[in-house]
């Protein structure tokens, strides 16, 4: 499958960056060292349908259909307009599907592409960044989005989300990718005993 030029991708990654500095999190894409660690944790076998937050320029996403079943399914759902129209001219493959949204309507989005849960999501968005508020939300409606044994793969330049992760999914495995720019906190979650929020269940 033919991808955008890597040239093409850094540059407008670059300047998202230096227009929205706090929505990317780092001036150049994932390496493929990081992308190597987070696609490791997927059992590509039984992945029918596969979320990614915050594509990007598709430096993940390309590789994420590279390997993914041919009737799989990938949602990609991108708040910055240049990425999306980015995303949908450069990666033209009929699993993909390119959404102009909010995380927090990963279950809406869901619904719309005729599927009830995801095997995966994926997500390098830079919570640390966000209203605490709209990151527990997002991460509540991450799990409800999981089918049974699916999992939450989460790449950080910063390892503060770590505890909300915890609070929210319960079961929280740690890595860490070096060779990044920049260096990479890794968490693979999965949903385990009741999300607590404020020290409550809910």
């Amino acid at each position: 499958m033919p991808k955008p030029s890597q040239n093409g991708q850094r540059l407008l990654f670059a300047r998202a960056f230096f227009r929205h500095p706090r929505m990317l999190g780092s001036v150049i894409p994932s390496s493929r060292f990081l992308i190597r660690e987070v696609l490791d944790r997927v059992d590509w076998a039984r992945a029918r349908v596969i979320v990614e937050y915050g594509p990007g320029v598709g430096t993940i996403t390309g590789e994420i259909l590279d390997h993914m079943r041919e009737d799989a399914m990938l949602i990609a759902i991108e708040t910055n307009p240049e990425f999306v129209r980015y995303l949908r001219e450069g990666l033209r493959d009929h699993r993909l599907h390119v959404v102009q949204r909010s995380a927090a309507d990963v279950r809406a989005v869901l619904r719309e592409h005729g599927a009830d849960k995801a095997s995966y999501i994926i997500s390098g968005i830079p919570f640390s960044t966000l209203p605490r508020a709209q990151r527990e939300h997002i991460l509540l409606e991450s799990r409800a989005a999981l089918e049974p044994g699916g999992a939450f793969l989460v790449y950080q330049f910063s390892s503060r989300v770590l505890e909300d992760l915890r609070r929210v999914f319960g079961k929280v495995e740690r890595g860490f990718e070096l060779f990044n720019i920049l260096p990479a906190h890794l968490f693979f979650c999965t949903p385990a005993g009741t999300p607590k929020i404020n020290g409550h269940a809910v």
